[in-house]
């Protein structure tokens, strides 16, 4: 077999510690998250949008005895999922009633199925023929599915019922005055979107093309606290011609009047933040808003929300840091990580919320399911839009500029606030 084609010696054994390392530390994260927690919290069902965090637990286990262990070598299909922890089978409103296991039980299997996988990691051999192999792929996908349970398991922390869920640290920003808020022009014309990349993107994310795009401009940063208070107090929940007639829908069917976790006390707004509720920080970007709450605001401004073409190809060159990964489980106020950067370029695109985009979740052309067309192609369609970007809740293994969410236009439970856009 010649080197092109299977990895060996030094560069499999230098893989293969690589790979055992990142397993550990994505354990050993999940792990923490649970550990303060009581028996009765890792049962209950907090809300009937999330799972019981036991459930969680399970399918991170057995979705990595499935890729990781059963057949490396062969066509798996998703559906071999064990019949409790298949999502399809058992949509997140009946979890709660499902037979989970206890927690001893389930860490136990956790462990078990842990010790058999990086016994068989041992054995492996990289074959870049088989294309869950090629470049770790497999082993990537797995540690992307349990990030990304990670802040699921965080959505559900915050809408925990009984104590409130505490931060492991606490962090505190600069106090500084919100910088100007500014837009950033684009010529449009033809730009690549997406990627070829077979290690880690997915097959949504896939193949990288060209899109022609408008000349757009987009805000350099996204939406404050602050600025959506301005849409609040104008009236903006109650103004019709802002809302799309979903959109409308939806405002008669929720009784809607601020974003989550926003409470009026004393004439005083306060947002809630796992265990702390303290006064609006009107710096922050506005978090825990759905589909149709950015597109009313961006039609108050008279503005529209990007599409996830636009959004990307900004975020081609964006500067600044990232707030990712936030173990004080909060966002930073807008144009914390803006030192030295330019004023031509957006920031904070990566990380701090999940930004809507105007798009449906569809496929790009040329797609191909890849390794099971239940991770994307069954939610192709208009049912979903696009968010781009990741939180302060993402793990940085689990985000980049081509990545892809998705969710239901009416979600709020997730990390998610936006920026604007403008045809130029």
């Amino acid at each position: 077999m010649s080197v092109q084609r299977k990895q060996s010696g030094w560069a499999g054994s230098a893989m293969k510690e690589t790979i055992a390392r990142a397993l550990s530390e994505a354990r050993d994260r999940t792990l923490m998250l649970v550990e303060p927690l009581s028996d009765e919290d890792l049962l209950a069902q907090h809300d009937p949008l999330m799972s019981p965090i036991l459930w969680d637990i399970g399918h991170i286990a057995h979705f990595e005895e499935l890729w990781l262990t059963r057949n490396l070598e062969g066509k798996i299909e998703f559906s071999e999922m064990p019949g409790i922890y298949n999502p399809f089978e058992n949509p997140r409103a009946v979890r709660g009633a499902l037979p989970l296991k206890p927690r001893a039980q389930m860490l136990s299997e956790l462990a078990r199925i842990r010790e058999a996988v990086l016994e068989r990691l041992e054995t492996v051999e990289f074959d870049e023929s088989n294309p869950l192999l090629r470049s770790g792929y497999v082993y990537n996908m797995v540690l992307q599915h349990e990030y990304q349970h990670n802040e699921t398991i965080l959505q559900t922390l915050q809408l925990k019922k009984g104590e409130p869920y505490r931060a492991p640290r606490k962090i505190e920003f600069n106090d500084a005055p919100p910088p100007t808020p500014g837009v950033v022009s684009f010529d449009g014309g033809r730009v690549v979107i997406g990627t070829d990349d077979v290690s880690v993107a997915y097959d949504n994310e896939r193949p990288q093309h060209f899109v022609e795009v408008a000349p757009f401009r987009i805000d350099r940063f996204p939406v404050t606290n602050g600025e959506f208070l301005e849409f609040m107090n104008d009236r903006g929940y109650e103004r019709a011609e802002f809302w799309s007639e979903a959109g409308l829908q939806w405002l008669r069917e929720s009784h809607t009047s601020s974003p989550k976790h926003w409470d009026r006390r004393d004439g005083v707004w306060v947002q809630r933040i796992f265990d702390r509720t303290r006064p609006l920080d009107h710096s922050r970007p506005v978090s825990h808003v759905c589909f149709y709450e950015a597109e009313a605001f961006a039609r108050w401004a008279g503005k529209r929300l990007p599409t996830e073409f636009e959004w990307e190809h900004a975020a081609s060159f964006a500067s600044g840091g990232s707030n990712l990964d936030q173990l004080a489980f909060d966002t930073a106020p807008v144009g914390t990580f803006a030192d030295g950067t330019s004023a031509e370029s957006c920031v904070a695109m990566i990380g701090d919320v999940w930004e809507w985009t105007s798009s449906d979740f569809l496929g790009y052309p040329g797609f191909l399911a890849f390794p099971y067309p239940e991770y994307s192609q069954l939610f192709f369609g208009s049912e979903y839009k696009v968010l781009r970007g990741g939180s302060w809740a993402t793990r940085p293994g689990a985000i980049r500029k081509t990545f892809r969410n998705w969710d239901y236009p009416i979600r709020r439970q997730i990390f998610a606030g936006f920026r604007c856009a403008k045809d130029a």
